[in-house]
């Protein structure tokens, strides 16, 4: 699995304004909807908490990967967002995030959600990669950027 075949220049937002979670979660569900009107945000959005309240994605290093399921699914939904000033994702190491990299996936992808998911950690592991995403000033770079790296 390749999470760049689910990333696009629209699906990533370089400067994120939010500085808290849930600002920063409504404004990466607004990015997806742009693309998938069949997305609804409220629900998006509650699902994204709700699973926060089992227990942060902020998994440290300035990363959060916040991820849900959602009945509207008929596939995953990837967004990535880089923000430059941090995010108060209640973290575990109770630092800022700066890259957070959202999905959405069908009640039914249990398979899928946790192979994006095991992806997705496995590459932001990577200091490198994480240092160069912070400072990748388009999508565009971003997007080669983790193509090289997969």
């Amino acid at each position: 699995m390749k999470i760049s075949k689910y990333l696009s220049v629209k699906r990533i937002k370089i400067g994120l304004d939010g500085i808290n979670k849930k600002a920063t979660l409504a404004e990466l569900i607004d990015i997806l909807q742009e693309e998938d009107l069949s997305i609804d945000k409220d629900a998006a959005l509650q699902a994204l908490l709700a699973r926060e309240k089992l227990g942060t994605t902020g998994i440290g290093h300035g990363i959060a990967i916040p991820h849900a399921k959602l009945e509207s699914m008929k596939d995953i939904s990837v967004v990535l967002g880089i923000s430059h000033k941090g995010i108060n994702f209640k973290s575990l190491d109770g630092e800022p995030v700066y890259i957070v990299l959202l999905f959405l996936v069908a009640p039914t992808s249990a398979g899928d959600h946790l192979k994006v998911l095991a992806k997705v950690s496995r590459l932001l592991k990577d200091r490198f990669l994480r240092e160069e995403l912070k400072k990748r000033l388009t999508a565009e770079e971003i997007i080669r950027l983790i193509k090289d790296k997969e």
